[in-house]
């Protein structure tokens, strides 16, 4: 028997399901669970007594969603339309059960896109502790002091309170030194950490009501909208840049 109190061939327990997913998502709880049940991504099946029962699938639909979010940080709205999509056509072509889309292709594995060798965010997957000595991110991103100082004076790259480095700073350390082969100097981006200080003031305006909230599930509902409205401001940021260029070389 299960913690719910049913027989286990019914399908997995919430509980059941977050230890499968524990070890390859260690930020995942059962609010956020929930939350993405309440938002149509997993549908699982309920006992008479109103307990979920998750089936394989399910869970390999849960990795789905979690893994895009991780490594790409696509919407759950854009998630839920691909997962939707392979539904239609399992339904088409089986009636076992959906069939999962393939897995996204790393952005950072593609050639001939001026790119090769840049991380992606997904690169240092959430909920791992790391802390870098400045030694340790100037090795890992190439660069040297004088350039992280820079860097640090036009404030693209902080350190912790305690003088540590996390892993984004090296990503940034290594996007701004791919630009200045292009002639770029961290002094004409200070345009760009304004513009992302603005961007994070206006997110917190949005979600920290919803954080103080009393209920249980307030916390991942927030960290879900964080997530969501960064993947659009991402998104309109990267349109409006096209859309602008475009205008400059006349394409």
């Amino acid at each position: 028997m299960t913690a719910a109190g049913r027989p286990q061939r019914d399908g997995l327990s919430i509980g059941a399901v977050l230890a499968q997913l524990r070890g390859d998502f260690p930020d995942v709880t059962i609010s956020k669970i929930r939350f993405l049940e309440s938002e149509g991504l997993v549908q699982p099946g309920r006992t008479r007594s109103g307990y979920r029962q998750f089936a394989p699938a399910d869970v390999e639909r849960l990795r789905f969603v979690l893994s895009a979010q991780r490594d790409h940080y696509l919407p759950l709205k854009v998630i839920k339309e691909q997962l939707d999509a392979a539904d239609r056509g399992a339904g088409e072509h089986e009636a076992t059960g959906p069939r999962l889309p393939r897995k996204l292709v790393s952005l950072s594995s593609r050639s001939g896109d001026g790119f090769d060798g840049l991380p992606l965010a997904g690169d240092f997957a959430p909920g791992r502790e790391v802390r870098l000595t400045q030694e340790e991110l100037l090795a890992e991103a190439g660069i040297d002091e004088r350039t992280l100082g820079e860097l640090e004076q036009y404030g693209l790259v902080r350190p912790g309170a305690a003088g540590f480095y996390d892993p984004d700073a090296v990503l940034v350390a290594r996007t701004v030194r791919a630009m200045t082969e292009f002639g770029i100097e961290p002094r004409h981006l200070r345009a760009f950490r304004a513009s992302a200080d603005r961007e994070v003031g206006l997110l917190e305006q949005i979600v920290t009501p919803v954080s103080r909230h009393r209920d249980t599930d307030a916390k991942a509902r927030a960290d879900e909208m964080v997530r969501e409205l960064a993947a659009l401001s991402v998104t309109l940021h990267t349109l409006l840049v096209k859309a602008g260029i475009r205008g400059v070389t006349g394409g």
